[in-house]
């Protein structure tokens, strides 16, 4: 059963504290996971004040229907992250089969 990972690697450039930092990252991953069917982790190992990493998972029947949900879910965070004054620098996904 296929599985795909998605990793986001967000700038906060305005955030000033963990504090700022932290309301983008929780909006962030709130609403991914209300929105779609998938798990969504913090992956930070070195906290910053302008950056995060987010993981995302989500395992399907269908490699084609991943394929599609994790093309949604880049769109809906750079669209959420660009209404909390964020962006999203890099994104890559991977899908693993079992």
């Amino acid at each position: 059963m296929p599985v795909a990972q998605l990793t986001l690697e967000i700038r906060i450039e305005h955030s000033r504290s963990l504090k700022d930092r932290r309301q983008v990252v929780r909006s962030l991953k709130d609403q991914l996971r209300q929105g779609f069917n998938a798990s969504v982790a913090e992956m930070d190992e070195d906290i910053t004040w302008q950056s995060a990493t987010i993981g995302i998972a989500a395992i399907s029947r269908s490699r084609d229907y991943l394929h599609g949900m994790i093309e949604e879910i880049e769109r809906a965070a750079r669209r959420i992250l660009n209404e909390h004054g964020a962006e999203l620098m890099d994104s890559f996904w991977e899908y693993l089969e079992s």
